[in-house]
């Protein structure tokens, strides 16, 4: 156990930005209400998955729609409390903690508001190791843990409580309902005890995305790039380096899609890529040749920084690099590439490990 106070926060913001590959929401809101709810309420108290009771209630708290329509369509800082008395009320149980349900973007910051409003702990672990669209593309799906009763909330108050005989029915629904409340809401899902956490979570993320952020950020190493310092860091891969020459982006089914083009700069001078998203970052293309598809991470990065850039925030003129890591094994599994793997989202290629596709790419 540990307590996580402001300058923490920053940190495992800017990391978590990186692991959420492209999506999950911008971290900036998320970040600003937990610093906020910290001030107010104190640090938060964080656990290690093996410290919570196998009899423990906990229950991932998140947001859901697309990332665009959040930075103007703010929560208004209640939906939490809402949504954990409507659980507690549904199921007779008492929530012992909340956790990310992905380690990206806002949903990675979120939980920690929660957390300290509601004088709970946070517990250092997620469903994804990444970020991913779709509700059934977690690790609990994996294990058969259900993601009912799934509680949804808006920042007008509107409230609803989903039975569904499947995830992916909860994710239907509930996608159809988010965007007709807005385009994003505040959800509680995949509630489940310490046992089953403990057998299916992705351990030590929270902490894996502070020390991301300290990568990025250190002062004292000053004769190597940040970028380098984090792939050294996180044993990853620079895939292409480039200009954003044009960006297609369209929110529609309640996500982001589009395509960032990258024309090459130094050692890829002459050649060009693409990246296509669905709110993360899916498959990476340098011409007719596969650089990276998910569930490996795809995350693009300033080039001088090194700071993580999400989807919506990609811009014409940007120089970046493109950035691969290796996913967690849970994700390797048959089960595990059909429910994340390229052919999922409509690809007409088969999952090959990012180290077998780009070998001495470092």
């Amino acid at each position: 156990m540990r307590l996580i106070d402001e300058k923490a926060i920053e940190k495992i913001a800017l990391g978590a930005a990186l692991l959420g590959t492209g999506g999950g929401g911008d971290p900036y809101i998320g970040k600003l209400m937990a610093i906020e709810a910290i001030r107010q309420y104190g640090p938060i108290q964080m656990l290690d998955p093996s410290e919570v009771p196998d009899d423990a209630f906990v229950v991932p708290t998140a947001m859901m729609g697309a990332p665009t329509v959040l930075i103007e369509k703010i929560a208004n800082g209640n939906e939490f409390e809402v949504i954990i008395k409507h659980l507690e009320k549904y199921t007779g149980q008492k929530v012992f903690a909340t956790l990310p349900i992905e380690a990206g973007g806002v949903n990675s910051m979120l939980p920690f508001a929660v957390a300290a409003k509601l004088g709970i702990p946070i517990v250092d672990c997620d469903g994804m190791g990444r970020a991913f669209p779709e509700l059934q593309m977690v690790t609990f799906h994996l294990d058969g843990i259900t993601t009912s009763p799934m509680v949804v909330t808006d920042e007008k108050g509107n409230s609803m409580i989903m039975e569904t005989v499947s995830n992916n029915w909860s994710e239907t629904l509930a996608r159809t309902a988010t965007i007709t409340m807005g385009g994003s809401v505040m959800i509680s899902i995949y509630s489940m005890f310490g046992h089953q956490l403990k057998k299916s979570a992705i351990y030590n993320t929270l902490t894996l995305a502070e020390n991301i952020g300290a990568a990025i950020t250190d002062k004292q190493d000053t004769d190597v790039l940040p970028i380098d310092r984090m792939i050294n860091f996180v044993d990853g891969y620079k895939l292409f380096t480039g200009k954003i020459v044009d960006i297609l982006r369209e929110t529609r089914q309640g996500f982001n899609f589009g395509k960032a083009k990258i024309v090459g700069i130094n050692a890829d001078k002459g050649e060009s890529c693409e990246v296509d998203f669905q709110n993360e970052n899916l498959v990476v293309m340098k011409g007719d040749e596969v650089l990276a598809t998910t569930p490996d991470l795809i995350t693009i990065v300033d080039l001088e920084t090194g700071v993580p850039i999400t989807t919506e925030a990609l811009k014409y003129g940007r120089r970046v690099v493109v950035v691969g890591l290796r996913c967690d094994a849970k994700w390797r599994t048959k089960k595990g590439i059909e429910t994340v793997g390229p052919r999922y989202f409509k690809y007409d290629i088969d999952y090959v490990p990012i180290e077998e596709r780009v070998k001495g790419a470092k």
